[in-house]
């Protein structure tokens, strides 16, 4: 099976921002206890192609780990060179994208309107992250009228409550941040158990028939 497709299978990436470094593989395996097969590490959070490069080795085979929040050529190089196997971006960058591709990793540029998402698809986007997402599963729908070919992964302002709206829009896949796992909290034995049933529960949301 091809990153892509265990992306498109799986439909959920997690996205780690501001953890600490010594949270991050326990998170990580909460998360995969739960079901989750695909990690995002934001560049913005602390020693993150460290953090990439460990989780990469510590859990290969086990879970994707890719690199978010990635704006330039150099960046998306320095992290597929860590071990991430996907790169996501806020923005659309050709260079990014061309960067990743070269480079053998899935590219997921992230883009809003229709001309941003025809234009990263266009460039080389394997699945181009509609961000935020909080413009709802009626803007997927619309969206994917004149443009069905390409595949969409809204990412912010996902719950519990609009994630099968947003399926049944014609997204392929979810980017989840703070609906997952709280990176403020203090990560103990009890907070760890949470992740794994909220990731339990979310796996089997995206997931249903």
């Amino acid at each position: 099976m091809t990153i892509l497709s265990k992306i498109l299978t799986h439909k959920i990436v997690a996205i780690l921002r501001g953890a600490g470094p010594a949270d991050v593989l326990e998170i990580a395996e909460a998360l995969h206890e739960g079901g989750i097969r695909c990690l995002e590490i934001t560049l913005n959070s602390p020693d993150a192609l460290r953090v990439i490069e460990n989780i990469a080795i510590k859990m290969e085979g086990r879970i994707l780990v890719g690199a978010g929040t990635v704006l330039t050529a150099t960046e998306a190089k320095l992290a597929i060179d860590a071990g991430a196997k996907f790169i996501i971006s806020p923005i659309v960058s050709e260079a990014v994208i061309h960067a990743t591709k070269v480079s053998g990793a899935v590219s997921i540029p992230g883009a809003y309107t229709p001309t941003e998402i025809f234009n990263a698809f266009s460039y080389g986007g394997d699945i181009i992250k509609v961000f935020p997402g909080t413009a709802g599963p009626g803007f997927i729908k619309e969206v994917r009228a004149p443009l069905p070919h390409i595949p969409l992964m809204p990412t912010g302002g996902i719950r519990l409550d609009n994630l099968q709206e947003f399926k049944k829009s014609g997204a392929v896949a979810f980017g989840l941040g703070k609906s997952l796992v709280d990176t403020t909290q203090k990560i103990t034995n009890e907070y760890l158990q949470q992740i794994i049933a909220n990731a339990q529960i979310f796996v089997q949301a995206a997931n249903a028939v």
